[in-house]
């Protein structure tokens, strides 16, 4: 089992059991993989608040100030949030390991989180790659409803 299945069986048994949580679970699952295997880490580092809140910055377009859209920073390692941040000046942000694929399902629920930018080399904030709520949104939409098209039954089947 690679480390994107084991990170997504522990979402599924983690998931409320009520019958239906651990099956949407399973059904979005591959859209949650297919992004996480084009990021190169298994988990990255999230900065929190003490409440466990995520800590989100509001990024606004140069040539358009009004276009604003609200990030959340994922590092590659935890020294590599003193680049972006003062963390370690800051008794109420920390910095928490995250399995990629559970950043990736909280982006889904996340308010009002637009994107995750993930730094993909340590030491430098210059390469990145930004995960966006809607294109996530959309890839689980698809799963979705490939599943259901799969699931139903046959119009002659009697």
């Amino acid at each position: 089992m690679t480390d994107l299945e084991v990170q997504i069986q522990l979402l599924i048994d983690n998931a409320p059991q009520d019958g239906m949580t651990p099956k949407i679970v399973a059904t979005i699952a591959p859209a949650l993989r297919a992004i996480a295997q084009k990021l190169r880490y298994p988990q990255y580092y999230i900065l929190q608040n003490i409440q466990e809140s995520w800590i989100l910055t509001t990024l606004s377009n140069k040539a358009n100030p009004e276009l604003e859209k609200r990030v959340v920073y994922a590092f590659p390692r935890l020294q590599d949030v003193s680049l972006f941040s003062s963390v370690g000046l800051n008794p109420q942000v920390a910095a928490k390991a995250i399995p990629v694929i559970h950043v990736l399902f909280q982006l889904v629920a996340l308010e009002p989180v637009d994107s995750i930018v993930f730094f993909e080399t340590p030491g430098t904030t210059n390469n990145a790659i930004e995960v966006g709520k809607t294109e996530l949104q959309n890839l689980i939409q698809q799963n979705l409803q490939q599943h259901r098209a799969s699931q139903q039954v046959p119009p002659n089947i009697a």
